[in-house]
């Protein structure tokens, strides 16, 4: 019988920190992986010089773990965040961006229970802002949340999240995500400057979106939330056709405009053979905040209707929010507070909790 993770954690919180607590409690243990008799894992030091002063404690926890039974061998890198010139900090000595490479049929995401693509069919209905707080609602719910910036293009999480740091690559080969607000996120947003274009064909996207699902040490999550580009593209196709999805959720405004739309994102997903969970309907209603009256702006019910058509639940209705814009544009999600909003995006993920979606 092979070695649990909850006994390794258990004899690294017995290493106590000069300044306090223990590599557990401080969050600084990833990609710690059991393979039979032999584990891996990476300390993460807040600073390069806090790791200079780091060995000692790498090689206790090397001996602390080597020493329980059933292990062989223990392999313990030490790493952090460098800083680059001017403030920037270093990209990860991995290159992104590459061609795919063959694999045989839709691939599982090592240690991640359920995936959730959330698509659009048109830019500009919320998707990504519906991605961050889903995240942390479902996390608030008590899950272990992924959150992947599929958006390559326009890559707007690391902003929504709060997260300005670049993640390390110890070896060169796997990145260690950034955790943000208790929902673990990569975007390539992280790897390069905010103002960068990304200018790539289709084959690059394709092996960005490859390498930062299998390269990504994601850990144990209950569930990944991917945001997907607007569309029906070269991203959408690849995660469809070369991931194993739970399934899709399509965002969508009322508007005639944006439902024509959604329809495609629809159709994409059941010719792909993507199980389409549900729809949500954002930017419902306008809730004046001097009157009270509320307006349509984009329309009312479209969303419903749809859902109705298609036999789909409809799993939340959202209004207008400047709140919700205000939040997304601080780097503290909405969901992560106590307002109506929060309670409207709890009461979403409470449903794909209740339903087993997540």
């Amino acid at each position: 019988m092979g070695v649990e993770k909850a006994t390794v954690l258990d004899a690294l919180q017995r290493l106590s920190l000069p300044d306090g607590g223990d590599l557990v409690s401080r969050d600084m243990v990833r990609a710690l992986t059991i393979d039979g008799a032999n584990i891996r894992f990476v300390i993460e030091a807040a600073s390069p010089a806090i790791a200079r002063q780091m060995e000692p404690l790498r090689r206790a926890a090397e001996q602390a773990v080597r020493a329980l039974e059933g292990v062989r061998e223990v392999h313990v890198a030490l790493t952090a965040h460098e800083a680059a010139p001017q403030g920037k900090p270093a990209a990860p000595s991995l290159k992104i961006g590459g061609h795919p490479k063959p694999q045989q049929g839709p691939m599982k995401v090592p240690g991640v229970a359920r995936i959730l693509a959330i698509g659009s069919g048109k830019g500009g209905v919320g998707k990504s802002t519906v991605s961050s707080n889903l995240a942390v609602a479902l996390a608030r719910q008590g899950r272990r949340v992924g959150l992947l910036d599929a958006d390559i293009y326009g890559p707007s999480q690391p902003r929504m999240m709060g997260v300005n740091k670049r993640p390390a690559s110890p070896d060169g080969k796997t990145i260690l995500p950034l955790h943000s607000h208790g929902v673990t996120i990569m975007s390539l947003g992280f790897m390069l400057d905010e103002d960068k274009p990304v200018v790539w064909r289709g084959p690059m996207l394709m092996g960005a979106l490859q390498q930062m699902l299998t390269q990504v040490q994601w850990g144990e999550l209950d569930v990944l939330i991917v945001d997907l580009p607007p569309g029906t593209g070269d991203v959408q196709l690849t995660l469809c056709q070369k991931t194993e999805l739970t399934g899709a959720i399509v965002v969508s405004t009322p508007q005639d405009v944006a439902l024509l739309d959604a329809r495609k994102a629809l159709g994409m997903f059941d010719q792909l053979k993507t199980p389409v969970l549900g729809l949500i309907e954002n930017m419902s209603v306008f809730h004046c905040p001097n009157c009270g009256h509320e307006t349509h702006i984009f329309g009312h019910g479209g969303v419903a209707a749809e859902a109705e058509k298609l036999g789909v639940p409809l799993l939340g209705v959202l209004p207008i929010d400047l709140e919700t814009r205000l939040a997304g544009d601080g780097g503290t999600p909405v969901a992560a507070g106590e307002s109506d909003m929060a309670s409207a995006y709890a009461r979403i993920a409470e449903g794909l909790v209740k339903g087993g979606m997540a």
